[in-house]
């Protein structure tokens, strides 16, 4: 009886907190580390220098338009409403399972250059960068892929579903692009390789046209000679056709000496992994998901939401500034402060010369600061180095990479380096 009595009483307690509207509150939804793509391997050694930025003085003049081809465009994802939960309260998206063998979605791969080139073209338009297009899938490429499926919540290795994807929406796998007139002001064959003479250059310029053509499509002189000829490319110069890429050409003419980009209010909430292990920067946007009733149980998970995933360089181990960082600043061809004191030590030293802007620039196109001094994302002027040998303690990306970052982050995203 006393044990009914007790069960009648929690009942009518019960029945009196619904009607007065007071509910039990929800416990908050669990934390989660956000993913890593890919298993991780050790980089390479070779080192390749890069420090932080001088703020430059004075804008190029403007440049004359070019005659690019028609390629893909890349298609960056909208932003979501920005969550004010931190950074840690987040739920990582979740792998996609297998639909059919698991081997013949692994295994499968381009049976040919054309077809590789194709694939590389299209992860590059859907910002899964694979590295210089080449026609040579190989760690970065594969990394992409694993990005792009996980974005899409498939299993990580299907390669079949991004091949068919491919074969539909890149219908010539290359494009006849014409060499601008206005190549001429940003190649200088007799730029010097060292640095007391290059402080004394006007720009840090292309030393070919071959070279100024490869980074405007996201490859490498090498390639372009294998598809076009080395005596061709060797003696090309304005108005001259060059088979390329099919890609959105970077334009070196629309970027500005010294203008520095504000930032998108609404990308401020985007969520930038730099992951030092497997050498790729991604990048995540946050997505509120609610779930349960009006009232009862009702949570708002946080949902990271993987939009955008690039090759990187990162620094040498022993200047590695792991940890939550936030943009600071983004501005277009910068100078860069050569100190080879801080170079070696990683302290500021007395001497120093100033590198002039240009692609060549080690620091190269674009320099995205962070709140951590002396620490930025950053171009390169050798973009076939990438992830492929260590800079002095910032995280390197190709020119044409890199230029893409103010439009997928903003001006106090969160920037985690692992």
């Amino acid at each position: 009886m006393r044990a009914l009595s007790s069960l009648i009483a929690l009942m009518v307690s019960f029945s009196w907190l619904t009607a007065s509207g007071q509910t039990t509150p929800s416990p908050s939804p669990a934390t989660a580390e956000l993913p890593s793509i890919a298993p991780a391997s050790t980089p390479q050694a070779p080192a390749a220098q890069s420090a932080s930025p001088v703020s430059p003085a004075a804008p190029a003049s403007p440049a004359a338009p070019v005659v690019p081809a028609s390629p893909a465009s890349p298609v960056p994802s909208a932003p979501h409403a920005p969550a004010s939960a931190p950074a840690s309260q987040v739920s990582p998206s979740p792998l996609g399972q297998p639909t059919g063998s698991v081997a013949e979605l692994v295994e499968e791969r381009p049976a040919s250059i054309e077809e590789a080139v194709r694939l590389q073209v299209y992860l590059d338009s859907k910002n899964f960068g694979p590295g210089v297009i080449d026609g040579k899938p190989g760690r970065f490429t594969t990394q992409a892929i694993q990005a792009y499926n996980t974005s899409l919540g498939r299993y990580a290795d299907d390669w079949a579903s991004v091949m068919k994807e491919a074969a539909v929406a890149v219908t010539s796998p290359y494009a006849t692009a014409i060499i601008p007139e206005v190549a001429k002001n940003y190649v200088d064959p007799t730029l010097s390789y060292k640095r007391p003479a290059q402080a004394q250059a006007k720009m840090m310029s292309y030393r070919s046209m071959a070279e100024f053509i490869a980074e405007r499509y996201h490859t490498t002189p090498e390639f372009l000679k294998e598809i076009n000829g080395h005596s061709y490319m060797n003696n090309a110069g304005p108005r001259t056709t060059v088979k390329v890429p099919n890609v959105h050409p970077f334009k070196i003419e629309d970027l500005k000496h010294g203008r520095m980009h504000r930032g998108n209010p609404q990308l401020q909430a985007r969520h930038i992994i730099v992951d030092t292990k497997v050498n790729m920067i991604s990048f995540y946007e946050r997505q509120l998901i609610e779930k349960g009733g009006e009232f009862d149980n009702h949570t708002v998970e946080v949902k990271m939401q993987l939009v955008a995933a690039f090759p990187i360089t990162p620094g040498q181990e022993k200047f590695i500034e792991r940890g939550m960082w936030n943009v600071k600043n983004s501005i277009e061809l910068p100078t860069w402060r050569y100190d080879q004191q801080f170079l070696d030590t990683g302290v500021r030293g007395k001497e120093a010369l100033t590198i002039p802007f240009g692609p060549n620039n080690p620091v190269g196109v674009i320099w995205t600061g962070l709140t951590k001094s002396g620490i930025g994302i950053h171009g390169t002027d050798s973009p076939h180095t990438i992830g492929r040998a260590r800079s002095a303690g910032c995280i390197r990306m190709a020119n044409w990479d890199a230029v893409r970052v103010p439009q997928l982050a903003g001006v106090g995203s969160v920037v985690e380096i692992r």
